[in-house]
């Protein structure tokens, strides 16, 4: 017998007896708002995605400090998910170099803390609502290696820039050989297949450098890119 504590999440996808859905709504609501008033000051930011397991003495805990350090120099806050790992990375490097380093944390069955280099941080119960303060208040994704919530980020991410959701929206892979295999799959059997468009894939840029990544994920601001230097 599983001895997980239960989350919002599950209950919602669980029948209840007790509970009309309709009802529900106002739980979104409420942390919709709550994520809305939190956030609506941080600023021009991107957001960084990668595993939770990654630890700091892997070279990509290092690669991701770098760009969170490159951002914050580039007048950015970063946002993560506020876990350990590549998140901590990133909230740390952009920390240590006098940036805003933002996390939205997420209720799980395992407790998730926020990690020690977060300076505004906000709890969501449902992934949903959290995934839309990702992208709200972000203004491109730099997305490192990570298991399957990170490759749920990326495909959300990719959606709302293929349907026009989202405009100038840079989404920067980082690790040419960590991601070689998914898009030469996507290029083969996704896009061989007629599944998708040639152009989609240019929705995605691929960097091994921490500076480039920072550059990418920034360049639709060259104004403000300009004042950080």
């Amino acid at each position: 017998m599983s001895t997980l504590r239960p989350t919002a999440d599950r209950a919602l996808l669980l029948p209840d007896e007790h509970h009309h859905d309709s009802w529900r709504v106002l739980r979104f609501v409420s942390e919709f708002v709550e994520g809305f008033e939190v956030l609506a000051e941080v600023g021009p930011a991107v957001t960084c995605f990668g595993s939770a397991r990654t630890l700091p003495d892997d070279p990509l805990y290092h690669q991701a400090w770098l760009v969170g350090r490159a951002l914050a120099e580039r007048g950015f806050a970063v946002i993560t998910g506020g876990g350990p790992g590549l998140m901590e990375a990133a909230n740390k490097g952009c920390k240590e170099a006098g940036g805003l380093s933002v996390a939205c944390n997420i209720e799980l069955p395992e407790e998730q803390p926020f990690n020690d280099y977060v300076d505004l941080g906000v709890e969501f119960r449902h992934f949903f609502v959290r995934k839309t303060m990702f992208v709200r208040y972000a203004r491109g994704f730099v997305i490192f290696p990570g298991g399957f919530g990170t490759l749920d980020e990326l495909f959300e991410a990719l959606v709302l820039a293929q349907t026009g959701k989202i405009e100038h929206f840079p989404i920067v892979l980082f690790g040419r050989e960590e991601w070689s295999g998914l898009l030469e799959w996507l290029r083969s059997h996704v896009l061989g297949r007629n599944r998708i468009s040639p152009g989609d894939l240019d929705l995605m840029q691929v960097t091994d450098d921490p500076e480039e990544a920072a550059e990418l994920a920034t360049q639709s601001h060259p104004r403000l890119h300009a004042q950080a230097r």
